[in-house]
Order: C-alpha cells, then sequence, then structure tokens
C-alpha cells in the first residue's frame, strides 16, 4: 500500500508540474505585430475622438490583409503550443458524429426534411411522397463547393409541391443567389437571381415574390452600405432582367421589405423595416392584379406580423397597445378596425403564433421557458400542449387541411426529440429521437434568479454534471446575447456537451434587451437603457463566483454580434472580473458602426452618435474600442471575426484588438482568430465550427489551467 500510495503522489506531483510548466508557457509575454496608427480626430458635438486605427476599415486594402496574416500567423502559432488541442479536436469529431434531422414540413402531396449524416459540412434536404416511404436526396449543398462553404439558406416550395425555390449563401455572407428546381425530376432549371439580401421566397401561382438590391461596386460587396430595397416577381423560365417591379419606396432608401403570400394566394404581405424592432404592414388583394396596396400600419413604432387569414380577415400578431403581444383581426377594407383574437396575457410574453389544422398554437415564455396553447380561429382557448419537461418548442405549421402536425422539443440536456402531434386528440407521439451518444441523466439544468445591479430579477441557467462539487475550481462558460428582443432559450449543443463532460458548468443568463419578458423586458436593455445589460451580465458572473460554482481564474465569458459587444463592454469595464474572454464577431467600435453595410438598422437598438449629444454621449460611454485604457490588465482575450462578415464587419474586431495589444499591460495574451471563406455564422461548414470550439476551447482551458478529462 505505501508503494502504490508514494507512485500515486508520483503522478499527482508529474502531473502537476506538467500543468505548471504548460501554465508557464501559456503565459509567456507576446511580441504582437506591430500596428501603426495614424493621425484621425472626430468631433462630436464638442468632444475630440482619436481614432488611430481609422486605417483597418479598408477592407480591399493589401496593408490591411499583410496585417490580417502576420495577426492569424500569431495566433495559431500560439494555439499551436497548447498540448491538448489536437486531442480536443479529435474528442469533438467524435461526438459530433451522429445523426440530425429536422422536423418535416408537407407542401403538396410532399413531405420535405433536413438531414445531417453527422459531420457532413451541411444538411441536406430529403423529400419523401409519404412519410413511411423511403426518403430520397433532393439538394445536397456539399456538392455545390469543395470546402463546404456554400450553405442552403432558405427554400421554398410551391404550393402544389411541384417546384423547389431556394437561396445559397457563398462562404457566409449575406449575399444570396436563387434558383429553381423541378422536384419530380431533380431537374435544375435555368432560372437563376443575384444580389438577393435579406429577402424570402413567396410563392404565387406559377412564381415568387422576393427582395433584392442593385449590384454593388465591384469589391465594395462586404462593406458598402446597401439602399433602396425593392420588390420583385419572378417567374419561372424567365430571366432576372424580365422580372416584373411590384414595390419599391423612393422616399425611404433605407427601408427594406419583406413578402409573403397567404396560403390560399389571395393577399400578397409586404413588411418595411429600417431597424430591428418595428415595421410597416401593406397589403395587396391578389384577385385583381389592378388592386392597390393598402396601408395597414404606416409607422414604425411596433412589431407586426401576418400569421393567415380568414376570408378578408387578416389575422396579424403585434405588440401594438401591447408588450407581451395579443394576436388580432383586421379587415382589409376596415384598416384601422383591430380586433383582439387572442387578447394580451399581461404575465407572460406571446413568443410566436403557428397554424394548421384550422387550429391556432400560441407559443408562449414562461421565464424564458415554452407553453404551447391551442386555440380555434376565433380565439377559443381548447387545450395546452402538454411538453416533457422545461425547454425549447417550435413547430406546429402546415396546412388548413391537415389533421397531424410536428414540433420539435429540446434543452440544454436534452437532444432535439421531433413529435407528430394529433390536432383532433391533442396527443403528441415521439417522431423520431435524436441519439447523440450521451447520457441527458448525467447532467442536471436549474435556473435560479438573481439581482441585478438596480435589483432586478434577471434568471439564468445553470447546467453541469450531477453531483458536481461546488468549491470554487470548476471551468465555467459564462455566454449571453441581452439585446435586439432576441429570446435565448434553452436548446442542445453538443460543444456544450463536451465542456460539461469535463466537468465545466455553463451558464447562460436571459438579460435586458431580449425579448423573454416582452417588449418592456427589452426597452430595458436599448438605447439609453444598454448599460442595464452589462449589469446584469456582470451580476451574473458574481453570482457564479459567490455560489462557488467558479472563481475568477476559471471564468470565461462570451458572446457573439451583440453578444461580441457585451463581453467587450464587461471586460473593458470590469478587467478584473474572469480569466478569459471571448468576444465574437461583436459591435465593438459604437460610433461608427452603422456606416456600414447593414449596421444603420441598429440605430434603433443602440441610437447613433451622429444624431445627438445625448446619444453620442451614451454611446461613448460603453463602447469596448474607445473604453480601452492604457496600462491594465485585461483578460485572456480570443477575439473571433471572419473575412467575409458583412453584418458585423470585421473592422470592428480589428480595431478593438489593435488597442487591446497597444495597452496590454501582465501576461495575459489578447489574440484574434480570423476564418477565412466564412461569414458572421449563418451556413459556416462543420468541420470550420468544430475547429473554432476546439481552439477557443484549448484556449480557455490553457489560461485557466486545466486539463481535459482523457476520454
Amino acid at each position: 500500500m505505501k508503494n502504490l500510495y508514494t507512485i500515486s503522489l508520483c503522478a499527482t506531483m508529474a502531473l502537476a508540474s506538467c500543468q505548471s510548466k504548460q501554465i508557464a508557457i501559456m503565459q509567456q509575454p507576446l511580441t504582437y505585430p506591430t500596428t501603426k496608427t495614424v493621425t484621425q480626430e472626430d468631433d462630436y458635438f464638442g468632444t475630440k475622438v482619436q481614432d488611430p486605427y481609422r486605417w483597418l476599415e479598408d477592407g480591399k486594402s493589401d496593408e490591411v490583409a499583410a496585417w490580417v496574416t502576420s495577426q492569424n500567423t500569431l495566433t495559431f502559432d500560439y494555439l499551436k503550443k497548447i498540448p491538448f488541442r489536437d486531442s480536443i479536436k479529435s474528442r469533438l469529431e467524435k461526438i459530433w458524429n451522429y445523426e440530425r434531422y429536422s422536423a418535416p414540413f408537407k407542401m403538396g402531396n410532399r413531405y420535405f426534411f433536413y438531414k445531417n449524416n453527422g459531420l457532413q459540412n451541411q444538411s441536406v434536404l430529403y423529400v419523401q411522397d409519404k412519410l413511411e416511404a423511403e426518403p430520397q436526396v433532393l439538394l445536397d449543398p456539399n456538392t455545390l463547393s469543395s470546402d463546404g462553404t456554400v450553405a442552403l439558406s432558405t427554400v421554398a416550395v410551391s404550393k402544389d409541391g411541384k417546384y423547389l425555390s431556394y437561396m445559397i449563401a457563398r462562404a457566409g455572407s449575406d449575399w444570396n443567389e436563387a434558383y429553381v428546381m423541378e422536384i419530380a425530376t431533380k431537374k435544375l432549371l435555368e432560372d437563376k437571381l443575384e444580389w438577393l439580401k435579406y429577402s424570402g421566397l413567396s410563392w404565387y401561382k406559377n412564381g415568387f415574390f422576393y427582395s433584392r438590391y442593385e449590384k454593388p461596386e465591384q469589391g465594395a460587396e462586404l462593406q458598402a452600405m446597401n439602399f433602396y430595397h425593392k420588390v420583385y416577381y419572378h417567374q419561372i423560365g424567365t430571366p432576372q432582367s424580365d422580372d416584373k417591379l411590384v414595390y419599391e419606396d423612393k422616399e425611404h432608401k433605407e427601408r427594406g421589405f419583406g413578402t409573403m403570400v397567404t396560403d390560399d394566394e389571395r393577399f400578397l404581405i409586404l413588411s418595411g423595416w429600417e431597424g430591428t424592432s418595428g415595421n410597416t404592414l401593406l397589403a395587396k388583394d391578389l384577385t385583381n392584379e389592378n388592386n392597390p396596396f393598402v396601408k395597414l400600419v404606416d409607422d414604425l413604432k411596433n412589431d407586426h406580423d401576418v400569421i393567415d387569414n380568414e376570408g378578408e380577415d387578416l389575422l396579424i400578431l403585434t405588440n401594438r397597445n401591447a408588450p407581451n403581444k395579443r394576436l388580432t383581426k383586421v379587415k382589409l377594407s376596415k384598416p384601422d378596425s383591430w380586433l383582439d383574437v387572442i387578447p394580451e396575457n399581461p404575465k407572460t410574453a406571446l413568443e410566436k403564433v403557428s397554424k394548421t389544422g384550422s387550429k391556432l398554437f400560441a407559443f408562449y415564455l414562461e421565464d424564458a421557458k415554452t407553453k404551447i396553447v391551442q386555440y380555434n380561429y376565433s380565439g377559443k382557448r381548447e387545450r395546452d400542449v402538454q411538453l416533457p419537461s422545461m425547454g425549447t418548442a417550435a413547430g406546429l405549421d402546415g396546412g388548413k387541411k391537415d389533421k397531424e402536425a410536428f414540433y420539435t422539443f429540446t434543452s440544454y440536456t436534452t437532444p432535439i426529440t421531433i413529435y407528430r402531434y394529433d390536432i383532433t386528440t391533442g396527443t403528441s407521439t415521439v417522431f423520431r429521437q435524436t441519439q447523440a451518444g450521451i447520457n441527458p441523466e448525467d447532467y442536471e439544468m436549474k435556473q435560479v434568479f438573481y439581482p441585478s445591479k438596480d435589483g432586478t430579477k434577471v434568471p439564468m441557467f445553470i447546467v453541469h454534471k450531477k453531483g458536481l462539487l461546488l468549491d470554487g475550481t470548476n471551468p465555467t462558460y459564462l455566454y449571453a446575447y441581452g439585446g435586439f428582443n432576441v429570446n435565448i432559450l434553452p436548446t442542445f449543443s453538443i460543444k456544450y456537451m463536451y465542456w460539461l463532460e469535463n466537468k465545466g458548468v455553463l451558464a447562460i443568463p436571459n438579460l435586458r434587451g431580449g425579448g423573454e419578458y416582452g417588449e418592456a423586458w427589452h426597452k430595458g436593455g436599448m438605447l439609453e437603457n444598454k448599460q442595464n445589460v452589462f449589469d446584469d451580465f456582470i451580476a451574473a458572473a458574481e453570482y457564479l463566483i459567490d455560489n462557488k460554482y467558479t472563481s475568477k481564474d476559471r471564468l470565461a465569458v462570451a458572446g457573439g454580434s451583440n453578444g461580441g459587444l457585451l463581453v467587450g463592454a464587461t471586460m473593458t469595464q470590469r478587467p478584473d472580473l474572469c480569466k478569459v474572454a471571448l468576444p465574437a464577431v461583436g459591435v465593438l467600435d459604437m460610433l461608427r458602426f452603422h456606416r456600414f453595410t447593414i449596421g444603420r438598422a441598429w440605430i434603433t437598438e443602440y441610437g447613433c452618435a451622429d444624431s445627438s449629444k445625448v446619444q453620442f454621449e451614451n454611446l461613448y460611454k460603453y463602447s469596448p474600442l474607445h473604453n480601452v485604457k492604457a496600462n491594465t490588465e485585461y483578460p485572456a482575450t480570443m477575439v473571433t471575426t471572419a473575412d467575409h462578415d458583412d453584418r458585423v464587419v470585421p473592422l470592428h474586431s480589428f480595431k478593438f484588438i489593435s488597442a487591446l495589444q497597444a495597452n496590454q499591460k501582465g501576461t495575459n495574451p489578447v489574440l484574434i482568430r480570423i476564418e477565412t471563406q466564412a461569414g458572421h455564422g449563418a451556413g459556416k461548414p462543420t468541420s470550420k465550427i468544430i475547429e473554432e470550439w476546439a481552439d477557443v476551447v484549448a484556449f480557455m482551458w490553457s489560461q485557466m489551467g486545466y486539463n481535459p478529462l482523457e476520454k
């Protein structure tokens, strides 16, 4: 026993020695690439603001390209030194390799669904004549590129199920191309449409409506602003040059338009937007092509979504005079008469309404968890749809003659299960259950409510292995978003399961700025209230530390896009809060975001530094780029972005990391990982997702002094 104890002690000491050496290597001071500065001063209402990295905004510059290469060289050389980086990737490839399905949807007499065999870069679209029939591949986007960087972005099936129209995005860009396929023969027709962006495909008769911009100047496709969104109708078999202009707004160059055709093809609905909240509504009765568009809503004060129609009546989900939303009925001949079908619930937010089998399904959010109630078209409540547990459901969309529908259910510990729902009896049966190779019973998910700085109670989901010792040593990944009325709901992700199986803690709070508690919750975290979002996030970190889930030295904070802003603001306001910061594709220059691509649409959420002194001062106070302080020890940071991100252009990340590298005190590395042939995130190939997550996890653990468990 003594010898055994001695051997065990020696092994423990050896492991500790290896860990110490690893930590020492990863904490050696780095020599960052030289980033030049320029003399650039802007005057905002009498306040002079320096912008020494303005030159990094030029995405076409050879000098910027050379800078990107030097930064990536440093980052990947650093990541290569992490001893367990390759083993992390191998483990991720192993656990990622399981079949994943979407719920089937029906058009005409055919069923359609997506499937990924496991490690396919893009999911494949299948078709079957009956649910019991052998599925056939209809469209495999993996054949469209050698590296998986061409993705399906939108598909739409004609009302009779005869044709498939679909859009593809290349390298993650928001620009799309549209094509048409004859489903029975799988023949690709000659139709090709270009320069679609923020568009759907809405079938009507022998063609479809879509939205597009004019072709941008060569070289400016990924950075220039786009104006004058127009709606066209494309008839199958004709060139795009023959497409009919259906609607344009010459008075509002920044306004964009989404289209919808009701199932009976009676109405064309146009939803007009300029920002990320609030939209106009116009409707046209298509029974006579000379009918004019009728304005149902002519301002951008509220959100409105047409769900269906009953004859001349349109069913509209709205938050007008109802912060938690209500379903209303509006007659096109009386556009000012809005009658409640499903009144607002003052205590619970109505997230969405779907329809199938002449029934309406209201999806409510109860503390960021789904509750579904079935109604008839008169608004009579019929039953609750019984869900298996605490989590997130989606689906129940179909035709009025359908007798059944499908929905999915998931949570942070439950892979997606697809249920078949009998509309008449209200019975749910499992249609397909994902086998992800994990046992959900090994993990626990709880929801806590913690006080923010101003006393507001904020919900947070915490997930970890059952029986995990809360001693303050657990690696913890704190992720949030907090903006744009976006709901962050419990959803399964295999990448998180890898974190959890290594005794990690996953914490996801529902910050103000989201829509989990309706529009009031959203407004509590936007414009002049944006600081509430950062305070909510900081309070979440403090809760985790105070309750011994983790410690400062084992805590990583993360978020993407608006969540990247969240991380950037948090780490500049509280550099002492955590060990690792991971701002991904973030909005980090709050004074100039509106000058690039679709950034102007975020003014409704953030405000604009050019508009007023009050808005400038509010933005300047928290803008991550402008709040990096000299000689300050910031957390170990890995900024992630991508060269084809034309949503949040990478210049945000470029300028922010330059400021960090110039001012970082101590040995915590501040690096940037710039993905190539990728965009804001949508359509990213599985291989790139795995590689990036492996690098992010390796970076976190190397900074925390944590070694992964062997599998």
